[in-house]
């Protein structure tokens, strides 16, 4: 048997291929962490602790001869390697899950991508910097920092956020309200009056955002800080199996917006780039407030960098500004056994936690990034992209959903393959309304949002269809509330679970139905300010 005098990651690599063991299975026999084991992939000169060249001495002892002699002739080849050179020791089987999408995931390959691009670096040094985070993540020290994290509220970021960019230009503000005649609820959503209550319908005549441009963005120059901050956020998306998607996304270029109307223009950005670059800006903030930091330039370089004054989170087309749609769904149900009078059901979901955007949160449903599908210029409408949403987060239609596997219909909204809640609404159109209650910038990561109402008048929807209506992956929970309950809907307001974006898109949307009356509707008044 090979009598080893001093164990090193490479050798104690060469014992696991010796006994044929996955990551797991061989941190299980040797009684430690499998990230211990993908460390020595990583750095084959590292030298274990005493206990663990015990543990690997007692491994190879117990080993069967055929595992021994196969070990015996790796070390002799190691020993026969020119100096500085290392052979190669892992299979892909020794790979952990992580690891394996680094090699595999073709969006995780574009995103290391546009990395070496960005930082001007030979191809593959992203991968091997990406790796090397991956393999010194501490998953305990993730779940503490998510923990910390969950401890900072809505309304504590909103007003951290509020006070950082203190340079408002008149007539701007962030969107905070009152309801039912004093409880108070605020959020970091930047608007101002022409932006709200806009009752625009979501249609081509009213709905006529213009496509700018295919080209996508190169997103300018990212400096060391931020593309450190990059390599750290694929890091953690692998060992946390965040669901990221190289798809192309609608970035705001230009703003134009009034009561009844729509317009202004879009370009292309990438998903991918908004994930690596704007995206980050919420994690650096919140983890300022929770370790107890101000929110100053020098504790928030990613903010300073992307998003540092008012002027460049309104200059949305000399900056990525991607964003979204979201909506509160009303749905007319008739009285029954369980409700002694008709109503609307309200429907709120609990964001899941694979999600990238609003993880954990309270939100409306649906709530959607707005990106083309099949059509970039018709695809720029809000209302294409909310009615698409219906049919994936509500009535169960995998085959648009653009995280799952890339479009190759034709038209995927055709009449021919709608589900049966939507064909059935495409046939009654006189029985829903979709508007747009709003508009503004979420100073979070300075999305764009278009908070909107989907309203279902004619209860016979319901009555054939309710039994169809599902969130899809990206909730944990779907929440019914009766537009009646004045009471729970004022508790509901009050949660401080709730996303910014969420809020304001539920507060717009309870104002939009306080106006539109009727027998259906008891749920508290909300009078909007702006701080």
């Amino acid at each position: 048997m090979e009598v080893v005098d001093v164990w090193t990651g490479q050798r104690a690599s060469a014992l696991q291929k010796a006994l044929r063991l996955t990551n797991e299975r061989f941190a299980e026999r040797l009684g430690t962490a499998v990230r211990t084991v993908a460390k020595w992939h990583a750095n084959p000169d590292a030298q274990p602790t005493p206990e663990m060249q015990e543990a690997l001495d007692t491994v190879l002892f117990e080993a069967s001869e055929q595992a021994q002699a196969r070990f015996g002739l790796m070390v002799a080849a190691e020993n026969a390697q020119p100096a500085g050179s290392t052979p190669e020791v892992t299979h892909d089987a020794d790979l952990t899950a992580a690891e394996r999408r680094l090699n595999a995931d073709p969006s995780i390959g574009a995103a290391l991508e546009w990395l070496d691009r960005q930082a001007d670096w030979a191809p593959g040094t992203a991968r091997q910097r990406v790796a090397a985070k991956l393999v010194s993540l501490n998953p305990s020290a993730l779940h503490d920092r998510g923990q910390r994290r969950s401890r900072v509220n809505r309304d504590q970021l909103a007003s951290a956020l509020r006070d950082f960019y203190t340079d408002l230009p008149p007539g701007y503000g962030t969107y905070s309200a009152k309801h039912d005649g004093g409880r108070h609820v605020r959020t970091s959503v930047l608007t101002c009056a022409d932006w709200l209550d806009l009752a625009c319908p979501l249609d081509p005549e009213h709905d006529r955002a213009a496509l700018a441009s295919l080209s996508a963005e190169d997103g300018g120059e990212v400096d060391a800080t931020g593309l450190d901050a990059a390599a750290q956020r694929l890091a953690e998306t692998l060992e946390t199996n965040t669901r990221l998607v190289d798809a192309a996304l609608y970035r705001l270029v230009d703003i134009d917006i009034g009561r009844g109307h729509l317009a202004g223009a879009f370009g292309i950005t990438s998903f991918v780039q908004y994930a690596l670059t704007m995206d980050l800006l919420e994690g650096e903030v919140v983890d300022a407030l929770a370790d107890g930091r101000g929110l100053t330039g020098e504790n928030l370089p990613l903010r300073r960098r992307y998003l540092p004054d008012t002027r460049v989170v309104l200059d949305v087309g000399g900056r990525t500004c991607a964003g979204g749609a979201l909506a509160l769904t009303a749905i007319a149900r008739p009285a029954g056994p369980r409700r002694a009078q008709p109503d609307y059901l309200l429907l709120v979901q609990e964001r899941g936690g694979r999600v990238l955007n609003a993880a954990r949160r309270l939100a409306v449903i649906p709530k959607c990034f707005h990106e083309p599908l099949a059509d970039y210029r018709e695809d720029t409408q809000i209302g294409t992209t909310l009615r698409r949403e219906m049919e994936e987060e509500l009535f169960g239609r995998d085959d648009v959903d653009g995280t799952i596997s890339a479009q190759r219909h034709a038209d995927p909204m055709h009449p021919a393959r709608l589900s049966a809640p939507m064909r059935w609404l495409v046939e009654y159109p006189d029985a829903w309304a979709l508007e747009c209650t709003g508009f503004g910038i979420n100073l979070v990561s300075g999305n764009y949002e278009y908070p909107s109402l989907v309203v279902i008048h004619d209860e016979t929807f319901w009555t054939e269809h309710g039994g169809s209506i599902a969130a899809n992956w990206e909730s944990d929970s779907l929440k019914q509330y009766s537009s009646l309950d004045r009471d729970l809907l004022g508790e509901l307001i009050d949660d401080q679970a709730w996303s910014n974006e969420g809020l304001f898109a539920f507060l717009q949307g309870l104002r939009r139905l306080n106006e539109l009356g009727g027998e259906r509707i008891n749920a508290p008044t909300v009078e909007w300010e702006l701080e």
